[in-house]
């Protein structure tokens, strides 16, 4: 198994280019099953997580291709198998988003739950009650979902999300595309990914308005084509190196981005003491190394809010700042299992239910610590950075799930960190 081995106390200068969103790039992966024409993905991250996805609509008949570059080609031409079983959906969330456009274009689908989520439960309900509204029939047998559609095609309707989804807002929106009839989608999610999603559902032929707002209509056409789409940059990963470049300081410019994609972690890193810079597809991270931290307490919520998946990341910052901050998590229950690795190197975080109190600056030293999930993982490599001596970073294939090239990236600008594995 891999780790990571990472030698704090160096300075970050240079400039990291951003990979293409993996939160934006499964759906968009899972978008070629509404064609039987060539889906074309440029800026595709390389990921464990789209290789799973790949994997996945492989078995369902899709080929596909990956040029030397980050372009990625889908072509779903025949169907040849409308059942996600268990052991292809169960290593990754993401992949039950299959079922809304194998729903809408073959009109039937199979797939089984989801596995478990170590940081929370993420119930597919809003899912099926939506396709529910859209006119599917939903039974559930055994730990799979099977779904058929009456007359073979979905029907426009109303649905009211009870509460912000980001995945069931996505998943809706994929099916809602060949529907008979107009849907409207209410109390929708407003992340970018969002955004993205519907651009290249409208570049296939779809007709999505309203997409980055809380209300997103679509009107049913009856087939879809082919399309090249560019994936969105990831502002997760563009978050993370700016906090990463904090931590360490030094001066890093961040490429290929779209900066108000973050405004909210920038205000937070702003009134932390980090110099912030942006330009049109960049942003430029600051912090003298000899410059304090300062508190700043956060409260994750939907975008524009604070990004829960960043809030892990910020965190390592934290532990560094003068003061008590206050990390509340409002996403998910169970976001604080890279708090006791984070101790383990020397902060000072105490975890009371959703809230998280962080006392510093700690006098950060090196520990074997291991990753629990994808973003905790990197919190740690940020934590690494600023720290005394070593810090070895186990289970790190957490971090393939969602970060291209890390190690190599971060080297780059000056990082001490290299990766082994156990026969080394």
């Amino acid at each position: 198994m891999d780790r990571i081995l990472l030698r704090g106390g160096n300075p970050l200068h240079g400039e990291i280019p951003m990979s293409g969103a993996k939160n934006s790039a499964l759906k968009l992966m899972a978008a070629c099953l509404l064609t039987d024409e060539p889906l074309v993905l440029s800026n595709a991250p390389r990921l464990a997580d789209t290789r799973f996805m790949a994997h996945l609509l492989a078995h369902l008949g899709v080929h596909s291709s990956e040029d030397a570059g980050s372009v990625l080609t889908l072509n779903a031409k025949d169907i040849t198998n409308t059942t996600a079983p268990y052991e292809l959906v169960r290593k990754m969330r993401a992949t039950f988003n299959v079922l809304g456009p194998l729903l809408a274009r073959m009109g039937a689908a199979k797939v089984s739950l989801p596995g478990g989520c170590a940081i929370g439960a993420r119930p597919v309900d809003l899912h099926l009650k939506a396709f529910e509204a859209l006119g599917a029939e939903i039974e559930l047998s055994e730990g799979y979902v099977e779904a058929k559609v009456p007359g073979g095609r979905l029907k426009g309707g109303r649905v009211v999300f009870p509460f912000v989804s980001v995945g069931a807002t996505e998943h809706t929106m994929l099916a809602a595309t060949l529907a008979s009839g107009t849907s409207v989608l209410e109390n929708c999610a407003c992340e970018p990914e969002i955004a993205d999603l519907a651009g290249c559902l409208n570049a296939m032929g779809a007709k999505v308005s309203g997409a980055g707002t809380s209300t997103i209509t679509i009107e049913g056409v009856e087939k879809l084509s082919g399309a090249h789409w560019p994936v969105v940059p990831d502002r997760i990963e563009t978050g993370t190196y700016a906090l990463a470049a904090a931590a360490a300081g030094g001066k890093v410019r961040l490429t290929q981005v779209r900066p108000q994609h973050n405004d909210a972690l920038w205000s937070a890193m702003e009134q932390a003491g980090v110099t912030i810079t942006q330009g049109e597809d960049w942003v430029e991270v600051e912090r003298d190394p000899a410059t304090p931290i300062k508190a700043v307490d956060i409260e994750t919520r939907p975008y524009p809010g604070f990004p829960t998946d960043l809030q892990a990341q910020f965190m390592g910052l934290m532990v560094l700042a003068e003061g008590a901050s206050v990390m509340t998590e409002t996403i998910f229950e169970n976001r604080f299992m890279h708090a006791p690795e984070l101790s383990r190197m020397g902060a000072d975080i105490h975890v009371r239910g959703r809230e998280a109190v962080v006392r510093g600056p700690a006098k950060l030293t090196g520990a074997p610590v291991m990753a629990t999930d994808l973003r905790a993982s990197v919190s740690l490599v940020i934590a690494g950075l600023a720290a005394k001596g070593e810090t070895e970073i186990n289970r790190v294939y957490h971090l393939d799930r969602g970060f291209e090239r890390l190690e190599e990236k971060l080297s780059r600008c000056g990082a001490d960190i290299r990766r082994v594995n156990d026969r080394e």
